[in-house]
């Protein structure tokens, strides 16, 4: 049976193997990939992510319609408020409400 202090001389010699195959294996990988970069010519730029994103969503719209009585407003977006179908089956249009 081996004693502490040999189990523990070869955690470290083996620790320091990993250490060295790591840094070797992460040199191998950063060439692969400066490869991988000037065959698609991509830069470090493009790597950030800036200018990828998609368009963000729930952007605030300024309200385009308004009710006369309540105040309450509509963007013209999305199904209409209640207010607004009660005008509209009473004969009236959208042109009415428009805020101007």
């Amino acid at each position: 049976m081996s004693s502490y202090k040999q189990l523990s001389a070869q955690i470290a010699a083996l620790m320091q193997q990993a250490e060295a195959v790591r840094k070797t294996e992460i040199a191998d990988v950063i060439v692969e990939i400066k490869a991988k970069m000037a065959e698609y010519g991509i830069t470090v730029a493009d790597l950030s992510g800036k200018g990828l994103r998609a368009p963000r969503k729930g952007a605030v719209v300024a309200a385009k319609y308004r009710n006369p009585t309540t105040g309450e407003t509509w963007t013209g977006r999305g199904k209409p408020p209640r207010w607004m179908a009660a005008q509209l089956s009473a004969r009236k249009t959208k042109e009415d409400f428009l805020i101007a």
